[in-house]
């Protein structure tokens, strides 16, 4: 009887952390609770992240269009928000034994997601990237751009140290460094960089904005409004993604939002990923 009374005396304790405490609705354990600030981090360890509660969200299998993961990996990613009233900010940590950060054949870099739905309202899009006439806004955090962001070039040399090179036409001495002719000889042998590839480097963002009507369509944004920052911890990641408030959600006001994670070390890329389906979203009001 005595842990039954403590187990409720906990729950109720929790229940209050988590309500407005300005007289507005009480958000529930099972919601993400989005904290109001004045100022928005943009780092995994700025204090600001202290005062918003952690929402433990569990990973489903994606086994539902090919290709799929049959294979758990992930169990879980532990969600935090914060607004300052313009931008969302999310704080993603999730448990991963292997550090993956470099791109290549058969080598697949961890990341994370954040997706919302494109149009705030009562009737969600479905949580598998959307469906046709109700998009989704995905904002895509990459551990070889965040790499590349920190200061590793994007060259052979900086990603395979121990490759030998002869030789590069665009790095001949009769081409002045930053020269028109040097530049366009050096695109010339980074045809996925010619081409407007946007997942090719070198980034000075490690974060993408996508956009979706379901499984399939997925594509690149016109711009890229989300930016982030991710850095390795004891146990794993953690990544701040954070964006602009989607328009209709303000203070007091509720939406959905889902989660994805991909373990490099799993070869989990593209579709092959651990997801959440949607998980109610509360915004703190002033």
């Amino acid at each position: 009887m005595r842990r039954i009374v403590f187990a409720c005396l906990a729950a109720a304790s929790l229940a209050s952390a988590l309500s407005c405490g300005r007289g507005g609705p009480r958000i529930s354990p099972s919601e993400v609770a989005v904290v109001r600030v004045a100022t928005l981090p943009d780092n995994p360890g700025d204090a600001a992240w202290k005062s918003a509660p952690a929402h433990p969200a569990a990973l489903l299998l994606q086994d539902l269009v090919d290709p799929r993961l049959m294979e758990a990996s992930t169990s879980r990613v532990d969600v935090q928000a914060i607004t300052d009233g313009v931008r969302i900010a999310f704080r993603l940590s999730w448990s991963d034994p292997t550090h993956d950060d470099r791109p290549g054949p058969a080598q697949f870099p961890d990341s994370c997601a954040v997706q919302l739905p494109a149009r705030i309202g009562r009737d969600v899009p479905a949580p598998q990237m959307g469906e046709a006439g109700k998009g989704v806004e995905i904002s895509y955090w990459r551990a070889s751009w965040q790499a590349e962001v920190d200061g590793r070039k994007d060259s052979i040399d900086a990603l395979y140290p121990n490759a030998a090179v002869d030789h590069y036409p665009f790095e001949a001495a009769s081409l002045p460094a930053d020269s028109p002719e040097r530049k366009a000889m050096a695109l010339r042998y980074a045809p996925a960089r010619a081409l407007g590839n946007t997942m090719s480097g070198p980034r000075t963002n490690p974060v993408e904005d996508l956009i979706a009507e379901g499984p399939g369509t997925l594509k690149p944004a016109q711009t890229t409004r989300a930016t982030g920052r991710g850095r390795r911890a004891k146990e794993g990641w953690e990544v701040v993604i954070a964006r602009p408030l989607p328009e209709g959600l303000s203070g007091g006001a509720r939406t959905q939002v889902a989660f994805a994670v991909w373990q490099g070390s799993h070869e989990e890329v593209g579709a092959r990923k651990m997801r959440t389906p949607w998980i109610p979203i509360f915004v703190e009001a002033k």
